[in-house]
């Protein structure tokens, strides 16, 4: 059981002008370590992220059958190469918080038809949508049981004919796409996707990496992903990257606190995850990208933010793919900035680890800021001024986007907030609060 604590603020953040890092990508510790569990051979990870969401994946394929040793900071997982999972204890896995450990992990189960597993995640993870994966992976000739049921407990039969398929990705989920991929390595044939919004690519990056027989062509409905089976991948060396969602809640603070400065040393800048700075930039935010350079496909620099004046935006569709969970930032963003700001085509964060689209509103309607939402958007009426006039409580729902949103509200609002569940933060970033105190963030943690 995860030791509850809450988060009180009190003051304001002062200007500041810092260096930091911040910790490592999440998706690629997963994918990294996922993949690597399908390899001839040892693979060697450098600066994994160490996040309850990430240790789970270690446990997860330990109880698989996978040797995965930590040796100072790097992590060596010996892969016995695709389909090479054994039977769990108890034909029994936890997945905790994580979305994309599920979702990833059930395909590669569902390849081998010795494996009939449940998996269960924690309250939040239980209520998320699996039809998205269930669909795809049903039409390769996985089993579901309870039939029907869409939900986390799941138990997984694998299939020993696994049948490559066409098929459709149109809500732009990385997780989906990946999902089916990875059913894809251990499956005889092409399997084709027909990719109809962007979404993070990095299960593509690796896989282009580690010399599978991927390829990627555009066409007039977006891009077509072609992956052949069963061909033997090796094992690989990789150092993670500093992750871009981590590096957002310390960028909305620069960019809101009159006279600062900061570099982000070292973050993972793959296109399909700037979306957040873009959407910056259209409000006349001032950050730059320096350092370029490349590793395992992946593009790192080092980004340079400084205090802005900003203003209000109607965002691009086009952008929410590559920014969807940087948007309770964008919220407090925006309800600090003067003027009307409209989000549109947002209807994925209501699947996210709470509906965050009801949540943040409630929570910014209870600090004076006013909203207005349908299923699909949300319309903010910005307030540069406003005060906190009482202490205010604010649930994190277990949804750590939402615990970091409202800490930056926080802190740049002053008054008193207090969030409660903040524990939840651990699940992905585990440093974020001792990387606050070094920007000079003030807070109490009460247990």
């Amino acid at each position: 059981m995860k030791k509850k604590f809450s988060v009180l603020i009190k003051n304001k953040i002062k200007k500041f002008n810092k260096k930091i890092t911040v910790e490592s990508d999440k998706s690629i510790s997963h994918r990294s370590l996922l993949l690597a569990s399908q390899c001839i051979g040892l693979t060697n990870i450098f600066n994994i992220l160490e996040s309850e969401d990430v240790i789970n994946t270690i446990i997860c394929l330990k109880k698989l059958g996978v040797k995965i040793i930590k040796k100072n900071k790097k992590y060596m997982v010996f892969g016995n190469g695709l389909g090479s999972f054994r039977k769990p204890k108890n034909n029994f896995l936890y997945a905790g918080n994580s979305g994309t450990l599920a979702r990833l992990l059930i395909p590669i189960i569902g390849t081998q038809s010795n494996l009939k597993i449940k998996i269960s995640g924690d309250k939040s993870l239980n209520k998320r949508d699996m039809k998205r994966i269930v669909e795809p992976l049903s039409k390769i000739g996985c089993t579901f049981y309870p039939k029907n049921k869409t939900t986390l407990p799941l138990t997984i039969q694998g299939t020993d004919l696994p049948l490559a398929q066409k098929h459709f990705e149109t809500i732009g989920s990385a997780q989906v796409k990946s999902a089916i991929l990875f059913a894809a390595l251990n499956t005889p044939g092409t399997t084709k996707i027909q990719v109809k919004k962007i979404s993070r690519n990095h299960t593509e990056n690796l896989l282009s990496a580690l010399n599978a027989d991927i390829k990627i062509k555009k066409n007039g409905k977006g891009d077509l992903i072609s992956l052949k089976g069963q061909k033997s991948l090796f094992g690989f060396n990789i150092e993670i990257p500093g992750d871009p969602s981590s590096a957002a809640p310390f960028i909305a603070l620069t960019l809101l606190t009159n006279n600062s400065k900061l570099v982000i040393k070292n973050i993972n800048c793959n296109p399909t995850r700037l979306g957040f700075i873009k959407i910056l930039k259209k409000m006349n935010a001032n950050i730059k990208i320096k350092n370029f350079k490349k590793k395992s496909n992946e593009l790192i620099g080092d980004i340079i933010i400084k205090s802005s004046n900003l203003r209000p935006i109607n965002c691009p569709k086009k952008l929410v793919p590559s920014a969807i969970d940087e948007f309770p930032l964008l919220f407090v963003i925006s309800s600090l900035t003067k003027g009307v700001s409209k989000f549109s085509g947002i209807k994925e964060l209501r699947h996210k680890e709470s509906d965050r689209i009801k949540n943040m509103e409630y929570g910014l309607n209870k600090i004076g800021i006013k909203t207005k939402s349908t299923l699909d958007s949300i319309k903010i009426f910005g307030k540069p001024n406003i005060k906190i006039k009482q202490k205010l409580k604010i649930n994190s729902k277990e949804d750590h986007r939402l615990a970091v949103a409202f800490f930056c509200m926080g802190q740049l609002l002053g008054g008193q907030i207090q969030i409660h569940d903040f524990q939840t933060v651990n699940t992905s970033f585990s440093k974020f609060l001792f990387i606050m105190k070094k920007i000079g963030a003030r807070y109490e943690v009460k247990k």
